[in-house]
C-alpha cells in the first residue's frame, strides 16, 4: 500500500520578510510533488480535496492521518504555522520541513532541521528532498518538538479517524458470510489507494484470516503493517499466517516486532509468547517427523525446541493465567516431556551428571504438572464462566485428557465438547491427538478421544487439480484501424486454443475445468473448444448475461455473419452450473467512483484474477491468454497480474498467430 503525504505550504505568489516574491505552487510542482512520486508517495494539500464538506474538517483529518506532512515554513504565514503545530501536537513523527535559502528562520523554529531550497530554481533541490522523505518515512525517530519536550505524552492513534466507508464495510462482511475469499482480495487490492485504505486492509484481513485463507489474508496484513510497522494487531496476525504458510523465521521476526511494542498490556504480552511456543513446538514437531519411525521418541525427547516450546508457553502463561490457551499448551509439553522421559530413562538420565540429579529434576516436573494441572483448570473454569467459547471448550477437554486416568471419562469430555462444533474444529483436535498417538503416550485416552470426533473433512482434491483461466481480445470491429483479432482469423485462433489446451492436459495429466468470460471472440472460441474435448467451463461475467450480451457480445456481431449471440446462448445452455455474475450493473460502488484511473472492466478482470487463484494454489493455474502481447490495455493488464503472482502463462501471441 503506498503512504499518503499532506503538503502543508502558502498558496500562489507570496513576499518573504524581505519582500522577495516565492512562487509556493512552483515549488510543489518542481520539487515537492516529484520527490512525493519517486517515492510512490500520494497525496497533495486541501486545495485538491474535492468532495463536498468542510475544508477545515477535511484539514484536520489530513495533519492525523497522513504519513507524511511536508510543510514549507519560508515565511510567515498564520495558516501553515497553525496547521504545522496541529500536527506536531498529534502526531510525533513524520514530519519534514521545507524553506527558502534566502530568508530567515523563524524564531521558535530555528532549532529544527530544515531542507533548503533556492526559490529560482526548486528542482536543483529535489534529490536533497527524496533522500529526506526516504529517511523518515523508514525512520522511526520523533522529529515533533512537542514530543521531545512531553516524552511521556502519547501520540494519537491516527487508526480511530480513518473512516472506512460504510458500503465498503456492508461488502466485506457479505463477502466473509458467503466466503468469497476471491472477492475479499480484489476488495483489498481496491482498498489501498484511499486515505482509509490501511483500515479498510485491516476489515478485509480480519475477514480472510477468519476464513484461513492466508495467502491473501499475508497480503493485507503486510499492507496494514507497511502503514505502521508496529501495528500490534497486524504482527499477532502476520505471526501466525507466517507460521501457517511454512515461513517460521518471518514469524520469529512479526513476534519480536510485536513484543517491542511499547505500551502492552499482560493479555497482549501472553499471546505474542504464545505464537513464540508455537512457533518453537512446530520446529520441534518437523525435527521429529523426518527421522525414522523407530527414532521419532527418541528424537523427540533430545530435541532442544521441546524445552524453548515448553518454556515460551510456561511464560505466556505467567503473563496472564486468564490465557488459558497458554496454559493447556505449556501442559501438554510438560505431559509430553514428562512421559517421554518415563519411556526413555537413558535419553533422559544423558542430560545429567548424576542419576540421582536425573530423578530430582523428574520429581520437580511432576510437581510442576500438577501445581500447572490446577492452575490451568481454574483458568478454564474462569474462562468458560465468564464467556463460553469453542476453544475454551475444547481446551477443557484436553486438559482431562492429559490428566485422567480414566478414558471413559476422556471420551466423555470430548463428547460434550464438540457439540455443535464446526468441522474444522475437529480436524484442529485431531492433529493434536495424532501428535500423542505417534509418540506413543496417553495411548489408551488418545484412542477414547479419537473415538469421539466425526470423519475428518476431506482435503479438497480440487486445489490439487489443474483449473484453466482464459483471457483473449474480442473480434475486431469493421473498421479498426490497428488489426488485433480480424474475423476471418477465428479458425487459426480457435486451432491455437485447442493445442493450448492439449499440451496442458499431456503436461499435467488432467484438467479439472476451465474458466473465462463470454465476449465475443477468444472467450467464446475457448468455451467450445473445452466443449469438444469434454472439459466442462465456467462463465465468468461481469453482468448478468442479458446485460453482458448487449455490452460485450451483441455489439460485435458485424455483418451478420458472425453468429455470436447465438453461440454465447448455446454456451449458456451447456453449462452445468449457472454464470457467476460480478454486479447486476455497470456502476461502480460509491466508495470507488473516485478511484483514479479504475473503471468497470477493469474490475472485472482484476475479479477474476483473484477469484480464480483463490479456487486453487497457484502452481495448478495456467492462463492461456490470447492477445498482441501489449502491456497497455485490459489483457496485457490480467497477464501481468496472474504473472505476479507465480501463475503459468501459456501466451497465445496475436502478431505470430495472425502476421500481424
Amino acid at each position: 500500500m503506498d503512504k499518503r503525504a499532506f503538503i502543508v505550504r502558502p498558496f500562489g505568489e507570496k513576499e518573504d520578510r524581505n519582500g522577495v516574491k516565492i512562487n509556493f505552487d512552483k515549488v510543489e510542482k518542481d520539487l515537492i510533488g516529484p520527490a512525493l512520486a519517486k517515492l510512490g508517495i500520494e497525496g497533495g494539500t486541501t486545495g485538491e480535496v474535492v468532495r463536498a464538506g468542510n475544508i477545515r474538517e477535511d484539514m484536520f483529518q489530513l495533519l492525523l492521518t497522513a504519513d507524511l506532512v511536508v510543510a514549507d515554513v519560508s515565511i510567515d504565514n498564520a495558516n501553515v504555522f497553525y496547521e504545522l503545530g496541529i500536527r506536531q501536537a498529534l502526531r510525533d513523527k513524520w514530519t519534514v520541513l521545507l524553506r527558502c535559502k534566502a530568508d530567515k528562520f523563524p524564531f521558535d523554529l530555528s532549532t529544527d532541521r530544515y531542507l533548503e531550497y533556492d526559490r529560482d530554481n526548486p528542482a536543483a533541490s529535489l534529490n536533497d528532498l527524496v533522500e529526506a522523505l526516504n529517511e523518515t518515512i523508514n525512520g522511526d525517530m520523533t522529529d515533533s518538538p512537542v514530543f521531545k519536550l512531553l516524552p511521556a505524552l502519547k501520540a494519537q492513534d491516527h487508526k480511530r479517524f480513518l473512516a472506512v466507508p460504510t458500503e465498503f464495510r456492508e461488502t466485506v462482511d457479505r463477502a466473509m458470510t458467503s466466503q468469497l475469499t476471491g472477492d475479499l482480495e480484489l476488495l483489498a487490492d481496491e482498498a489501498r489507494d484511499f486515505e482509509w485504505g490501511s483500515e479498510g486492509l485491516r476489515l478485509v484481513g480480519r475477514a480472510q484470516f477468519q476464513l484461513k485463507a492466508f495467502i491473501g489474508a499475508r497480503r493485507s496484513w503486510e499492507g496494514v503493517r507497511n502503514f505502521d510497522p508496529d501495528d500490534l494487531e497486524a504482527n499477532q496476525k502476520l505471526a501466525t499466517i507466517y507460521q501457517r504458510l511454512g515461513r517460521l523465521s518471518d514469524s520469529d521476526l512479526a513476534v519480536e516486532r510485536a513484543l517491542n511494542r511499547k505500551g502492552l498490556t499482560n493479555s497482549d504480552r501472553a499471546e505474542i509468547r504464545s505464537l513464540r511456543g508455537s512457533n518453537e513446538k512446530t520446529r520441534w514437531r518437523d525435527e521429529w517427523e523426518k527421522a525414522p519411525p523407530e527414532q521419532q521418541r527418541l528424537q523427540a525427547l533430545r530435541s532442544g525446541y521441546l524445552s524453548k516450546a515448553l518454556n515460551e508457553y510456561g511464560a505466556a502463561f505467567e503473563e496472564d493465567l486468564n490465557h488459558h490457551y497458554a496454559g493447556i499448551n505449556a501442559l501438554a509439553m510438560c505431559v509430553i516431556q514428562a512421559r517421554l522421559a518415563e519411556a526413555l530413562p537413558e535419553a533422559w538420565v544423558e542430560r545429567f551428571d548424576t542419576d540421582e540429579e536425573a530423578q530430582r529434576e523428574s520429581d520437580a516436573w511432576r510437581k510442576k504438572i500438577e501445581t500447572l494441572t490446577a492452575v490451568v483448570e481454574l483458568s478454564l473454569r474462569a474462562a468458560r464462566k465468564r464467556q463460553p467459547d469453542i476453544w475454551a471448550e475444547m481446551s477443557e477437554a484436553a486438559r482431562v485428557l492429559l490428566t485422567s486416568p480414566r478414558p471413559a471419562r476422556v471420551a466423555a469430555a470430548y463428547r460434550d465438547a464438540l457439540i455443535g462444533a464446526e468441522p474444522f474444529v475437529a480436524d484442529v483436535e485431531r492433529r493434536q491427538l495424532q501428535l500423542y498417538e505417534r509418540l506413543g503416550i496417553l495411548t489408551e485416552n488418545v484412542k477414547s478421544a479419537l473415538g469421539e470426533l466425526p470423519p475428518a473433512t476431506k482435503t479438497s482434491e480440487l486445489r490439487k487439480q489443474r483449473i484453466l483461466l482464459f483471457v483473449g481480445h474480442m473480434l475486431d470491429q469493421p473498421g479498426r484501424p490497428i488489426p488485433r483479432f480480424p474475423p476471418e482469423k477465428e479458425e487459426i485462433a480457435r486451432q491455437a486454443i485447442r493445442d493450448a489446451i492439449l499440451a496442458e492436459q499431456n503436461d499435467t495429466g488432467g484438467i479439472a475445468y476451465g474458466i473465462a468470460g463470454g465476449a465475443n471472440g477468444g472467450d467464446i472460441l475457448f468455451h467450445e473448444v473445452c466443449a469438444e474435448l469434454g472439459i466442462r467451463t465456467e462463465l465468468w461475467l461481469p453482468l448478468p448475461s442479458d446485460q453482458y450480451v448487449q455490452a460485450a457480445v451483441q455489439p460485435y456481431v458485424g455483418k451478420g455473419t458472425n453468429k455470436s449471440v447465438e453461440r454465447f446462448n448455446q454456451i449458456l445452455r451447456q453449462l452445468p452450473t449457472p454464470p457467476r455474475c460480478m454486479a447486476d450493473d455497470r456502476e461502480l460502488p460509491r466508495w470507488l467512483r473516485t478511484k483514479a484511473g479504475y473503471d468497470f472492466w477493469q474490475r472485472h478482470t482484476l475479479w477474476m484474477v483473484y477469484n480464480a487463484l483463490s479456487k486453487v494454489d497457484s502452481g495448478n493455474l495456467s492462463l492461456l491468454a490470447l492477445w498482441n502481447e501489449e502491456e497497455g490495455n485490459a489483457t496485457g493488464d490480467f497477464v501481468r497480474r496472474v504473472k505476479e503472482r507465480g501463475v503459468k502463462v501459456v501466451p497465445l501471441s496475436t502478431r505470430q498467430l495472425f502476421n500481424l
